[in-house]
């Protein structure tokens, strides 16, 4: 996924495995000193054909990849092993019987989620997704899609729930979440739903692979205080640290290294104006409030 690409394309998002397979193509071609106009004239295809498979942004079919690595000079091993994994690669996600209420925009981003194994998460305005208890999801989704049918928003309550088992089992990701302070004061139905989530992040915060830092008002203006956005960092070098931020009309894939980094500072920036104690404090507190 490309820097200040937006989700207006097909809600077929890339898996994970896809993307590490359009790198590995990339660098099969260089390795072998193709150019895009090689690869395509093999393919018998325009070069931004080539381009767009090595990007993941279309499906890798095993003929291609089979041509392809023949025009490389791979093996037979190689190419048998290489277009199992593109059939695999090429299987739909879980979150595919939710395209009808997944937005295109997000569906890249439930790809990104499911094989990341570092995500650190900054949210201004509301518990984040993965955090969220089913009444108080439930309320910010209606909120986001007002007069939807109830079957569509029992549907997006269940496809964020769903999301949530990426938390559990042994191969569970890291996940870091900053919070404003605001977050805990918007109430989101009502304050019965509010305590329950305060419970929630509570207990999740004792968790190992979670930490839940909430910035103080009395922080101030600070480097961070913007749109919310993720960071995904994953365990296979082909792919790169990639950052989702969102705008009003859907959102942005940056996975180029300056903005990654300028990301990765303020999330780090973040952290520092609180502290575990501090956190659990204020969670502690609100929680009390809500009762």
């Amino acid at each position: 996924m490309g820097e200040g690409r937006s989700g207006t394309g097909s809600t077929s998002a890339p898996t994970v495995l896809r993307m590490i397979l359009g790198r590995r193509l990339r660098e099969r071609r260089l390795n072998a000193g193709a150019t895009l106009e090689d690869a395509a004239r093999a393919l018998r295809v325009k070069p931004l054909t080539v381009r767009r498979l090595e990007k993941a942004e279309v499906a890798l079919k095993p003929l291609y990849v089979e041509i392809l690595l023949e025009c490389y000079g791979a093996g037979r091993q190689e190419i048998d092993e290489f277009v199992t994994l593109a059939e695999r690669a090429n299987a739909p996600g879980w979150w595919h019987p939710y395209r009808d209420v997944l937005p295109n925009w997000f569906s890249g981003y439930v790809s990104l989620e499911s094989g990341a194994r570092t995500l650190r998460t900054y949210e201004p305005h509301y518990v984040t997704g993965l955090l969220q208890t089913p009444r108080y999801a439930r309320a910010v989704l209606g909120g986001g899609f007002p007069g939807e049918p109830d079957a569509d928003l029992r549907r997006r309550v269940d496809l964020r729930l769903r999301r949530q088992s990426l938390l559990t089992g042994d191969a569970a990701p890291t996940l870091w979440v900053v919070l404003e302070e605001a977050v805990l004061h918007r109430v989101v139905g009502g304050p019965e739903v509010m305590r329950e989530q305060m419970d929630r992040l509570l207990e999740v915060s004792e968790l190992d692979h979670v930490s839940v830092d909430v910035v103080p008002f009395t922080a101030g203006a600070h480097l961070g205080a913007c749109a919310p956005f993720t960071y995904f960092r994953f365990e296979e070098p082909e792919l790169p640290d990639i950052v989702y931020t969102e705008i009003l009309s859907g959102a942005v894939y940056l996975d180029q290294r300056s903005d990654v980094a300028a990301h990765l500072e303020a999330h780090n920036r973040m952290s520092l104006l609180t502290s575990d104690t501090t956190s659990r404090a204020l969670l502690t507190r609100m929680r009390e409030e809500y009762s």
